[in-house]
């Protein structure tokens, strides 16, 4: 098994007001702490509210105030758009593991994050839970499960997410589907005789259904990231959005920061799709009955407003067998999501006991038979 290698490229830093030594986010705190000489700088705590932003609005301007440059080196392999530390002159994806080009570093304009929900848990528990994940996996590798893969190779980095509130006002047309139960008789044979029985049968009465339903919807979440796989992205949720905090970028020191692959415009088109389920769930509650057939909808969504926010996740890959598997731990609530390999010995060795017991099973019935 080779393990994956990954300098720290991490985000902007600060300095120690005791000793100038580099100071680091303490995850689950609101300092900044320096590993040096164990100094805390305390991050100011603004009283100010997290702000909405119009949607409408921001796509008819350019230049808008709340943005920010960045400076960044985009992976050529995966395309991941991550902060660089200025001082690196080598470093890799911390997704796929390719080696950046530092030359390419360059700066970039991006909507400023509006706020972010900041590390609570450290890189020792992140790792905790990934060993118990890891342990309870069916048919894993053996290397998996003795998890040669330390702390060093875990990297934390906050993902870019869009947010978006929308009121909703649906029209649909439908059907609705009422049961109901017929007696019919039928022809079987008993004891070698033809014997006419009876039986209830379901049956489905359909009618034609329309209505309009609607829905405010708050914060509803859409990945801004594509280097990593969408399902276990979404699979990380909850969050708990309520402890979201204005921007501030000491909370971002020691973290690696990746901007935003998917642009407002795509988030929000993502952030329809998921609204759509949820409005398909409302009608078929207001159609009723026993099934529902949905045939049209037609949403309007008015005052759309959205937030650009960061939230922070634990990432560490290994390669095995040439492919490389990776692996996200929620830095919130410590829940785990991941690529997996499976051993083909483990699975053709339960295959086989399978088989064996269902031979001895078959033997000993026809041996009392």
């Amino acid at each position: 098994m080779e393990d994956y290698q990954d300098p720290n490229t991490e985000s902007g830093t600060f300095a120690c007001t005791s000793c100038g030594a580099e100071l680091k986010y303490a995850p689950g705190t609101k300092v900044l702490k320096c590993d040096y000489c164990g100094n805390e700088n305390e991050i100011p705590q603004p009283e100010t509210e997290i702000e909405e932003l119009t949607f409408e609005e921001h796509l008819k301007q350019q230049g808008s105030p709340a943005e920010m440059d960045m400076h960044v080196v985009k992976c050529e392999k995966c395309g991941a758009s991550s902060t660089l530390d200025p001082k690196l002159r080598s470093a890799s994806c911390p997704y796929c593991a390719t080696p950046l080009i530092i030359s390419s570093a360059h700066d970039e304009t991006m909507i400023r994050p509006g706020s972010l929900l900041p590390f609570r848990i450290g890189i020792k528990e992140a790792y905790a839970e990934f060993r118990k994940w890891a342990k309870k996996l069916w048919f894993a590798p053996n290397d998996l499960k003795k998890s040669s893969l330390g702390t060093d190779m875990f990297k934390g980095i906050y993902l870019p997410y869009w947010t978006f509130d929308a009121d909703t006002a649906s029209s649909y047309t439908g059907q609705r589907g009422d049961y109901y139960y017929i007696t019919e008789s039928y022809q079987t044979t008993v004891n070698g005789k033809s014997v006419t029985k009876t039986r209830r049968v379901r049956k489905t009465r359909w009618s034609f259904a329309s209505g309009r339903v609607k829905r405010l919807f708050d914060d509803v979440l859409a990945a801004a990231s594509r280097s990593l796989p969408e399902k276990h992205l979404y699979a990380l949720e909850p969050w708990d959005l309520e402890n979201l905090v204005p921007f501030d970028e000491k909370y971002l020191s020691g973290f690696i920061t990746e901007r935003y692959q998917i642009e407002l415009s795509e988030g929000f088109d993502i952030a329809k799709n998921i609204m759509d389920g949820v409005i398909r769930q409302d009608i078929r509650r207001d159609i009723g009955g026993d099934e529902q057939r949905i045939m049209t909808v037609n949403t309007s969504h008015k005052d759309i407003t959205f937030k650009h926010i960061l939230l922070p996740v634990y990432i560490s890959a290994f390669k095995f067998r040439e492919k490389l598997y990776r692996f996200m731990v929620n830095a919130r609530t410590g829940e785990v999501q991941g690529e997996r390999p499976y051993s083909a010995v483990k699975i053709t060795l339960a295959v086989i006991a399978a088989l064996a017991i269902i031979a001895a099973v078959v033997y000993f019935a026809n041996k009392q038979g």
